[in-house]
């Protein structure tokens, strides 16, 4: 049987080679287009996830079960020749986060089917999160309730792959705040979990796993998803401090075989990205921040599709998200408060990116395509690309990348990932990332 590529991720810290691994959270197909050609140029392998709102048996807001989702990201990979060998799949805070509005027993029923489809569909890390409570629960529920319903999903994960000749998946167990989706606040300091709250939280699921029946998939448990002081709100980031980090990275130390995961990382600098790596946050999950880039460069291009051609369209491409978003404000009104004005910047320029949500949208789409096919035959002008894409201008003077939109808006992306690439890349003796 073939291993599991993230099996020994707890040794990579220690040995030759990279530290850690990207964890692209992002189900829209330029992010990952952009995400697989970094990959391939770096011969690295690439780890995309889905989460449980995006994708599901119900179809997620994206419309995909997870056996579309791989068929969707594998159609994304031969476009960019990327190799599936090399492509790994996660599902993230996989549990009854979609349906908590339900009683336990049905919300945890429909988990068990979805993350059965995941398992089928050949998804190989799997994130456990049932931290939430359901209709008639408290917000937050006991450890040991917590890691029996983990547990009940492992089993079911088992059952779904007991037999085959596939990869068996790895567990990631755990959970962080604010919950999925993002804070739902401004935020100014968090509270880093405690050196004692990790441990526990091993040793429940631990106890709930034997107690399924399912110790050996325990044994394949590779991290835990704690709190290392990294959030960002709608307007500000909290950055990562090493130092107020310390004691719960130290732990690591009496939890052989584990790393930590670290969720909403987007917005870092790439020296906190890197010290949370060699702090044993060697997975590092971003998606927000990947979107808000290309939300950057296809509201850059809007700006310069209206210069080049003021009658083209009858609505820019901002104006027509701004309709969707307002007539359908269901995924970003319980985040985004203040006056109306607020709620217009938040809509467009939140570090939440709630935008995000409404790029599968039927009206948004054909708004982006008319944008491209605008600009398909442009050569887009040095000068216009300084004025509103200026993030690219560098790498188009220097003949690195082309003037046109597709290029630049996967350029923009990929400007982030190289960020997170470099993080996880292995040291040489002075300190500095090795030559790729």
């Amino acid at each position: 049987m073939q291993k599991n590529y993230l099996s020994d991720i707890a040794t990579w810290g220690k040995g030759a080679g990279v530290k850690g691994i990207p964890s692209i959270c992002s189900a829209h197909p330029m992010v990952i287009e952009a995400s697989m050609r970094h990959a391939l140029a770096r011969d690295k392998y690439l780890l995309v996830e889905a989460t449980c709102n995006q994708v599901n048996q119900d179809g997620g807001y994206t419309g995909m079960t997870p056996a579309d989702f791989r068929a969707f990201v594998e159609t994304i990979a031969a476009k960019a020749g990327f190799p599936r060998e090399k492509l790994l799949l996660g599902g993230d805070h996989l549990g009854p986060n979609p349906w908590k509005q339900l009683p336990a027993a049905e919300a945890m029923k429909k988990a068990r089917v979805m993350i059965d489809a995941y398992a089928r569909a050949g998804f190989t890390k799997l994130h456990l999160d049932t931290s939430m409570g359901c209709a008639g629960e408290p917000v937050g529920l006991p450890d040991a309730l917590t890691a029996e319903r983990a547990a009940s999903l492992a089993a079911t994960a088992e059952a779904a792959v007991a037999g085959s000749s596939c990869v068996l998946p790895v567990y990631i167990i755990g959970t962080e705040v604010p919950i999925p989706g993002g804070a739902m606040e401004e935020l100014n300091e968090l509270e880093v979990t405690k050196p004692e709250a990790a441990r526990r939280t091993i040793a429940v699921h631990r106890t709930a796993f034997e107690a399924a029946g399912v110790s050996k998939a325990f044994d394949r448990v590779v991290g835990a998803v704690v709190q290392p002081g990294v959030e960002f709100g709608n307007h500000n980031v909290i950055a990562y401090d090493s130092g107020k980090a310390a004691a719960l990275s130290a732990t690591l130390a009496d939890l052989p075989g584990l790393v930590f995961e670290a969720h909403s990382t987007d917005y870092q600098t790439r020296d906190a990205l890197r010290s949370l790596v060699l702090d044993g946050f060697a997975i590092l999950k971003v998606g927000p921040g990947l979107t808000f880039a290309l939300r950057e460069a296809f509201y850059g291009l809007d700006r310069i599709a209206a210069f080049l051609f003021p009658t083209g369209r009858s609505a820019t491409l901002l104006e027509t998200i701004e309709t969707v978003m307002v007539a359908e404000p269901k995924n970003w009104e319980k985040y985004y408060h203040g006056t109306a004005d607020e709620q217009r910047l938040q809509r467009h320029f939140s570090y939440s990116d709630r935008v995000r949500y409404y790029f599968p949208n039927v009206t948004i789409r054909a708004a982006v395509e008319e944008l491209f096919g605008l600009l398909a035959d442009v050569e887009i002008p040095e000068t216009l690309i300084s004025q509103y894409l200026q993030g690219s201008y560098e790498a188009v003077r220097s003949g690195k990348i082309a003037r046109n939109a597709e290029a630049l808006a996967l350029h923009s992306v990929d400007c982030v990932l190289e960020d997170y690439f470099e993080a996880c890349r292995e040291l040489c003796e002075d300190g500095m990332a090795d030559a790729p």
